[in-house]
């Protein structure tokens, strides 16, 4: 079974009780190939940064319908449990990411009776559910029927964001944040506020940014990428650009903003004149470079903060779910 450990085991003695067992997550990974190995390494990372001397086990899963190649698929097979592991699992938590969208209607997708399937799975086995942008839109559509819209031309940046209301995931956050997000639909700000979803960060620009509902399981639901490393946007924008080249796109994609550096936007800005121009593949070879280090991480703090609260919510709700079965074991060694 591919199960591994992201964090050191916790010592304080006053939280034994709440601990005695590592937290159990499961990550279920749908980004496209071409992102798969960095999505697992990016939340691999962002888990171990935030644990705080928490053992954290990490359960990997796809979604099997979803279009892989033979060399994603190599990957998978060894690395990753088969989906029917998941539903016959124990966890704490759940993470479900997103992938590229392909139809229209999320309801057409070749893995929507699946993805469903895990919403409703998730509400009755875990405390609680994270679900990230594509994922985040399939929740809220199996759960309460509200359709995503298009937002026209792609959503693709660093955006402004502000904290809207308080809330244990964002507990000690600061007031205001930057955050990625690459998106080409979004969800109504008074569509889910009237389902009873609670707005926790707003954006002028991008709009909804983190909203949160409470039933059985408390999901969260991130329209943005607070996982992203420094180079995501920049991968991601040299993958459009190829498609571009090869004709798999008929406009050029957009730049994403808030994101490069006057110097470096203006050398992008002479690639894409000439790209528009000569539209060939050979291009590629003289596409600019650029460094980590001139690339922004300002959302990394925020994102320790989310994943650092979320994994106390999961440490504190197991607590409290035990307790009970603990009172009742040590009344009957009493003989009470």
């Amino acid at each position: 079974m591919p199960v591994s450990s992201v964090g050191p085991v916790l010592r304080d003695q006053q939280c034994h009780d709440c601990n005695a067992e590592p937290i159990v997550i499961g990550l279920v990974n749908n980004m496209p190939d071409t992102a798969l190995r960095t999505t697992e390494r990016q939340f691999r990372e962002l888990i171990a940064a935030a644990s705080n001397n928490v053992e954290v086990r990490l359960r990997l899963f796809s979604l099997p319908q979803l279009p892989r190649s033979h060399a994603a698929r190599s990957y998978l097979d060894p690395h990753y449990e088969d989906i029917s592991e998941l539903w016959t699992g124990q966890f704490d938590g759940m993470i479900v990411t997103g992938t590229e969208p392909r139809a229209p209607s999320l309801t057409d997708e070749p893995y929507w009776r699946t993805l469903a399937k895990l919403v409703d799975w998730a509400e009755d086995h875990t405390i609680s559910t994270i679900w990230s942008c594509l994922a985040a839109h399939a929740a809220v559509l199996q759960r309460d029927g509200l359709v995503r819209h298009a937002v026209g031309e792609k959503l693709f940046g660093v955006f402004d964001c502000v904290k809207a209301a308080d809330h244990a995931i964002v507990l000690d956050a600061p007031p205001r944040w930057r955050v990625p997000h690459s998106r080409y639909n979004g969800l109504p700000k008074e569509g889910l506020v009237s389902r009873g979803y609670q707005i926790l960060s707003w954006s002028a620009e991008a709009g909804v940014d983190m909203f949160v509902a409470q039933r059985k399981s408390l999901f969260i639901f991130l329209q943005g990428h607070p996982e992203y490393d420094p180079g995501a946007l920049f991968r991601e924008y040299r993958r459009d650009i190829r498609r571009f080249l090869i004709g798999q796109r008929d406009n050029y994609p957009v730049m994403p903003r808030g994101y490069f550096d006057a110097e470096t936007a203006a050398v992008f800005s002479a690639f894409q004149e000439r790209a528009v121009r000569n539209q060939e593949i050979d291009l590629l070879s003289g596409f600019p470079d650029v460094t980590e280090a001139k690339l922004p991480h300002s959302w990394r703090r925020l994102a320790m903060r989310i994943y650092a609260n979320w994994l106390s919510y999961l440490i504190e709700q197991r607590s409290r779910k035990h307790r009970p079965l603990e009172a009742e074991a040590f009344r009957r060694g009493q003989g009470v």
